[in-house]
Order: C-alpha cells, then structure tokens, then sequence
C-alpha cells in the first residue's frame, strides 16, 4: 500500500500516478491564485473591495458590490473543505518523504492554519472587522509557499532520492 512505503521505493506506475495527481493539482491550484489576482489585484484594499464592494468609490473602474451572508457562507465553506482535502492528500505524500522532520512537520501542518486564518479571516473582514484583510493576504501567501514547498517535497522525493 502507498502508504506503508516512502515515495522513493514506490513503483513506477505509482509515481507516475502521484505525478500526474500534482500536476493536474498544481494546475487547479494557480489557477484559483489567478482568478484571486483578478478580483484582488493582490492587495490588502483589493481583498476589502471583493468582499465590502466598491460602490461609494465613484472613480471605480468595476462595481463590486457587497457579498452576501449567503455567497460569502458558500464562499467560506467550499473553501475550506476543497482545499483541507488538497492539503489533507499532499500531507500524506510528505509524510512518506525523507526530508528533516521539523520541514516535514510544517509542510503537512502549516497549510491547515492558513486555511484557518485565510477563510476564517474573510468571513470576519466580511463581519465588519477590516484588518482582517492584512491576515487574510499573509495566510494566503504562506499557503501557497507551503503548497510550493510539498510539490518541491514530494518531486524531489520520489525522484532525486537515493
């Protein structure tokens, strides 16, 4: 079973498998990062825009309006779920990596706290807290370098290890 071994001493097909898993993985994941760009300008003020709206900024060149109890709870909820899944599967495959413990450690937890901070903290900048947004954009950040990190992880494990 996968599990049992390390990535290193799985069998071609399983790597293969596990391969094209992250691949297909990497490719959803940056995609959502590049819509985020788009509806945020990655930007404490962009992430406030998409959530409280814009519409007492005349000089706005898209009106955004204020999401709803109903959109930002749909928001919030599929999130977490869909990305615990992500986090919950790439954790598994680091934990069979050989990488010093401490890193492996962070890697497979770290992404959970993010997803916390980040969906938590869009739900509370929604509730009226604004800071939250400043939150809301270093979580994100760490999530995705600790995505980055299990990908690197992982690949050099299966791969570049003796």
């Amino acid at each position: 079973m996968i599990i049992s071994q390390s990535l290193k001493d799985q069998s071609k097909e399983v790597k293969h498998l596990i391969s094209a898993f992250l691949v297909v993985l990497n490719i959803g994941y940056f995609t959502g990062i590049t819509f985020v760009d788009d509806t945020t300008d990655q930007s404490p003020e962009g992430i406030e825009e998409n959530y409280l709206g814009n519409e007492s900024d005349e000089a706005a060149m898209e009106m955004k309006f204020k999401k709803s109890k109903q959109e930002i709870l749909n928001i919030v909820h599929t999130h977490m779920l869909s990305i615990s899944v992500i986090f919950f599967l790439t954790g598994i495959l680091v934990s069979k990596t050989s990488v010093n413990s401490i890193l492996r450690k962070i890697l497979m937890i770290e992404p959970f706290l993010s997803i916390l901070l980040t969906f938590g903290g869009i739900y509370l900048l929604w509730s009226g807290i604004i800071w939250m947004k400043y939150v809301v954009m270093v979580s994100g950040i760490a999530m995705t370098f600790a995505f980055i990190g299990a990908l690197i992880v992982i690949f050099k494990s299966m791969y570049f290890s003796k």
